[in-house]
């Protein structure tokens, strides 16, 4: 497969094999031998579920939710690790290696699991408990170090000297993951054009390095340039910290400039650092970087959204809303916007984090006095 400016070699639509497993019905766009086997877990497929209770808040024609919490590990990291570890597979690999402290890790060590390779996730000793123990759970050996770098370091040396094969980016400045994962968010775009019948307007991707906002947009590229769409859709990426965000507004170029580096709560985004090739998605797309936002604004968002569509989403994810209540008030949306919310990820991964911003939940004596006490006090245990 060989995508150009205004050429494609394959159809992303007509060359859907409804046989194959998952997001391997695209797999003419993958960049996987034709008779590599898939390592599938069922991945894709994952429901876009409207809001009109969001759309009307946000003051646009409508909102999609595209809920990758529906995904086997409960994060669109699946689509990543799907092709990226059939890819390990067709190139021999015994063992991959991943640097993470969440959902790209837990993805990881489930399709090398499935696989039947040894999996090593490098860590972060602030790693969220919950992601720590489903990684571990597949039969990863997840090891902490001190800093990022230091992961970088180590996953370079057992690339090295061990022929591990990587999963994630290992250099700094990042540039995000190896090309062969990232073309699995493509079946996201793809996925997208079936169910929505065409192309949205706006893509809204929580986002560190960019891996899945430039995927996703490389799928609407390929739609675009076999004749399916007309536009691409202005990716737009919701960031933590926001360093993409000031490196555009300060007129970077190339390089995005290290932040300073904070806590906060959508910590599978929290980077300090962005790489070109979010920038260079934002750019092709005429879209936007929006950042950062606050805890208390991702708690709003999650809460909105729980309300709103039944979907508990993780704190990450709800950023994505989060941004789009941002884009509303600087008057970047318009009522004829479709926008799509990507979800990526399952608020449970984030409920140790959560929980502690909350209230605890009341105990009360088995009395129909002490119950409605509690209830005329409050509606809301958050």
């Amino acid at each position: 497969m060989n995508l150009h400016t205004n050429f494609l070699d394959y159809d992303p639509v007509a060359s859907a094999d409804p046989n194959e497993p998952g997001i391997f019905r695209w797999r003419a766009g993958y960049p996987i031998a034709p008779t590599s086997r898939p390592v599938s877990l069922g991945e894709g497929s994952t429901p876009a579920i409207r809001s009109e209770a969001l759309a009307k808040h946000l003051g646009v024609r409508s909102v999609i939710l595209k809920d990758e919490s529906q995904n086997p590990t409960s994060s669109y990291k699946d689509r990543l690790a799907a092709v990226a570890i059939t890819k390990a597979v067709e190139m021999g690999a015994r063992t991959v290696v991943v640097a993470s402290t969440g959902n790209h890790g837990a993805a990881t060590a489930a399709y090398a699991a499935a696989a039947g390779l040894e999996c090593v996730v490098l860590a972060a000793r602030s790693a969220s408990v919950l992601m720590v123990e489903q990684m571990r759970a597949y039969g990863a050996r997840v090891i902490a170090l001190p800093t990022i770098p230091d992961r970088w370091t180590v996953m370079r040396a057992g690339i090295e000297e061990f022929g591990w094969f990587p999963v994630s980016g290992y250099s700094g400045p990042p540039i995000g993951s190896p090309p062969y994962g990232i073309e699995g968010y493509k079946s996201i775009a793809f996925e997208l054009y079936e169910q929505l019948g065409g192309s949205p307007s706006k893509v809204i991707v929580p986002t560190a390095y960019g891996d899945g906002l430039t995927g996703i947009a490389r799928g609407f590229e390929e739609l675009r340039a076999i004749g399916h769409i007309d536009a691409l859709p202005r990716m737009i990426a919701a960031e933590a910290l926001g360093p993409h965000a000031r490196g555009i507004r300060n007129d970077c170029g190339d390089v995005v400039p290290e932040i300073e580096r904070q806590p906060t709560l959508a910590f599978s985004a929290g980077t300090p650092v962005g790489t070109y090739q979010t920038l260079a998605t934002i750019r092709r797309t005429e879209g936007a970087a929006t950042g950062p936002v606050s805890d208390r604004e991702i708690l709003d968002g999650q809460t909105l959204i729980a309300r709103t569509t039944g979907i508990y989403a993780e704190t990450t994810s709800a950023m994505s809303l989060a941004v789009a209540v941002q884009l509303r008030d600087s008057g970047a949306l318009s009522s004829k916007d479709q926008i799509v919310l990507v979800i990526t990820s399952s608020g449970l991964k984030s409920a140790a984090e959560t929980s502690a911003q909350r209230a605890d939940i009341p105990v009360i004596e088995p009395t129909i006095t002490a119950l409605r006490t509690v209830l005329q006090g409050s509606s809301d245990n958050g």
